[in-house]
């Protein structure tokens, strides 16, 4: 498995499950822990989740599906910004704990920018890391002024990644934050890396993937994972993509493949505003 450096050193799968809407359905759940547990087996790790999805359906559903594997996992959840106040953190962190049946979180991220001061947020992870409630902490949907500000903020240099969309549609993020974030050797970490399979399949991406013996999907994969300072997290709810997904780790675009994909999904001429999903 390729792997990705965070700034302290340690290594993080660069493929890893996104599980926003997992757990929501009851006619769902089987197959989806299947396909999470499937992942896992695969070597793809780093599973993502937040208390935002489902009001913490999907956290609960997790704490489940990875019965006897928490070990085995890199476990990444996010603090809604309402509840990111120096004792809000600390009392969502235990929520979800709790819901994820398990004593700690590897990464806990800020969903996004809200109200509350980021000092304030940084306390409170610096707290819940002297705890062992958490191994790092980090951001979500902060733009380049953001990531300004929050080094500028004092226990800001602790935050270890940044995670935002980013996709051959969405590539926003090329302009100005990405070299932000490999400047401060920090990963990006690319969520909706297939624009929740709307990428159009056609033209460029069916070439290429015809050219590896793979699907369009999983080339737009292998384009995302392309740089070594990005980690990937697709959601898959069924078996079969989730090997789809892990296929991608096999797939190696040349120059050719890549200006194909440029022409195609043109890189930003000028600087645009972080998007969201």
């Amino acid at each position: 498995m390729k792997t990705v450096q965070l700034p302290d050193g340690e290594k993080v799968p660069a493929l890893g499950i996104g599980t926003w809407m997992m757990g929501e359905r009851a006619n769902a759940r089987k197959e989806e822990a299947e396909s999470v547990r499937l992942g896992v087996e695969l070597g793809l790790k780093l599973v993502d989740t937040a208390e935002m999805y489902g009001e913490g359906a999907c956290e609960s559903f997790l704490g489940e599906a990875l019965a006897g594997l928490r070990d085995k996992v890199f476990l990444v959840s996010k603090v809604y910004p309402h509840n990111a106040s120096r004792a809000g953190v600390i009392a969502a962190c235990e929520r979800s704990l709790k819901r994820l049946k398990t004593d700690r979180l590897d990464l806990y991220l800020l969903h996004w920018r809200g109200g509350v001061p980021l000092a304030e947020t940084i306390i409170g992870f610096e707290h819940l890391k002297s705890q062992g409630k958490i191994r790092h902490w980090g951001v979500s949907n902060f733009d380049t002024d953001d990531m300004n500000e929050l080094y500028e903020t004092p226990g800001g240099e602790g935050c270890v990644t940044n995670q935002v969309l980013y996709n051959l549609t969405r590539r926003g993020p090329e302009w100005d934050l990405i070299p932000w974030l490999q400047q401060h050797e920090m990963p990006l970490m690319a969520y909706s890396p297939i624009e929740q399979g709307r990428i159009k399949t056609g033209g460029a991406l069916a070439e290429i993937a015809a050219k590896h013996g793979a699907k369009p999907f999983q080339v737009a994969l292998a384009w995302a994972l392309r740089h070594p300072g990005n980690i990937v997290i697709p959601k898959a709810s069924h078996p079969e993509h989730m090997r789809e997904n892990a296929g991608a780790r096999d797939i190696t675009l040349d120059a050719e493949d890549i200006a194909k994909l440029d022409a195609a999904f043109p890189p930003p001429s000028r600087k645009r505003s972080l998007e969201m999903l």
